[in-house]
């Protein structure tokens, strides 16, 4: 499937499935009833190659398999190097492990202050409510915990997570992660969002989510009565390819807006899937065409077992050179790298920003032109502690 912009050919259907049910079909518990979690599940579905057959039998120990009937129906089954299969279908190249590669690479757990709930930013914390998705990323920067196919043991505590957040005054921002928040029951749901609307100092609370790309049968008009049980909900969802973007990620992502949610993107830098400015390029444009905003290109963590999906960050840098002018500013996504050893997110940017000189900036410009912007009497302390500073 070659992408195009055009959403009258995006993919629609049941596809192997073709004779199931669309009663079934549509309906969020058959598809997780009905993953595919082993090799057998795959027979006269997919081919694989030797590295994915090797890759099967090692991923018991590393990161369970878990694909939606609905996601693996995208996957070209001839190719091995189709891009949808690149994120779900183990390979033994996992079983490689390089020596800057971590179990925890963002420093999660030096942050966690109570059992699931990561304490990094000063105003804001991440709440991790599950070890369980509708299918699972490869390249999973919490391998450890989800699918606890190591053994992690993770048991997050919703009660006392509420706790800390409630006494904590200083947290306005609360981000619902895990595993996938979406995967908790409406009512379960609905007494989380609940719960944290009740505390005053909690502005807003976001979802990061794949649920929506995975299994958007499970976009439901129970789920959408849950989220409303708090009165400012965000949602980040994750497309890395424009083949995800699909006639039912679209109407999925639509009912969300419509019930009030601003969406959000975040998308991973990987080998063979999006390190390429003309299919990031189709990526943004679809997600707006869905109302969703590219928010972030994330450069692939350090999880052990990654290296054969990790690009030089300097190919992202590119990508965003290439879209930089090209593109509303509105599809352009920051590009980041989330520090290991806990440094948080730092942006990375092509330079835009030559030299400064007394009050002139020296500017290119996404043509690569020269510009000169001078500052005039705009010559506040902060301008004197960078004049005749060269930025290249």
């Amino acid at each position: 499937m070659q992408p195009t912009d055009d959403l009258n050919s995006w993919f629609e259907g049941k596809g192997f499935w073709s004779n199931e049910s669309n009663s079934n079909w549509n309906n969020w518990g058959w598809q997780l009833r009905n993953r595919i979690n082993k090799q057998s599940d795959l027979d006269g579905i997919i081919s694989l190659s030797t590295n994915e057959i090797a890759g099967f039998a090692t991923a018991q120990n590393r990161l369970s398999v878990g694909i939606t009937p609905y996601f693996a129906n995208l996957i070209d089954p001839n190719d091995f190097n189709c891009p949808i299969r690149r994120q779900v279908i183990p390979n033994i190249e996992e079983s490689s492990v390089s020596p800057i590669e971590r179990k925890d690479p963002v420093g999660e757990e030096h942050d966690m202050v109570v059992p699931g709930v990561v304490h990094r930013y000063p105003d804001r914390v991440l709440f991790l409510v599950t070890d369980r998705c509708a299918a699972y990323c490869r390249y999973c920067t919490r391998s450890r915990m989800v699918s606890n196919a190591q053994d992690y043991g993770f048991h997050p505590s919703l009660e006392e997570g509420l706790k800390y957040i409630k006494s904590n005054t200083s947290i306005r921002d609360v981000l619902l992660s895990g595993g996938d928040p979406l995967l908790l029951s409406d009512r379960k749901l609905s007494y989380l969002l609940g719960s944290l609307a009740e505390i005053s100092h909690v502005e807003f609370v976001r979802i990061g989510s794949r649920i929506p790309v995975f299994l958007p049968q499970r976009i439901t008009d129970g789920l959408l009565d849950a989220l409303q049980s708090h009165h400012n909900i965000w949602m980040s969802i994750h497309v890395n390819h424009p083949n995800e973007c699909t006639k039912e990620l679209y109407n999925a992502c639509h009912k969300l807006a419509k019930s009030g949610i601003p969406l959000g993107n975040q998308s991973v830098l990987l080998k063979g899937v999006n390190d390429n400015h003309k299919v990031m390029k189709s990526l943004i444009h679809r997600l707006l065409m869905m109302k969703v905003r590219p928010y972030y290109l994330y450069q692939c963590d350090l999880i052990e077992g990654s290296s054969h999906l990790r690009v030089d960050p300097m190919i992202g840098i590119k990508i965003i050179e290439s879209l930089r002018g090209h593109t509303t500013g509105y599809a352009v996504p920051q590009f980041v790298i989330d520090a290991p050893e806990g440094g948080g997110k730092i942006p990375l940017n092509p330079n835009y920003l030559d030299r400064v000189e007394g009050n002139k900036l020296f500017l290119k410009n996404f043509e690569g032109k020269s510009f000169i912007y001078d500052t005039g009497t705009c010559d506040s302390p902060n301008m004197k502690d960078l004049k005749s500073v060269n930025l290249t």
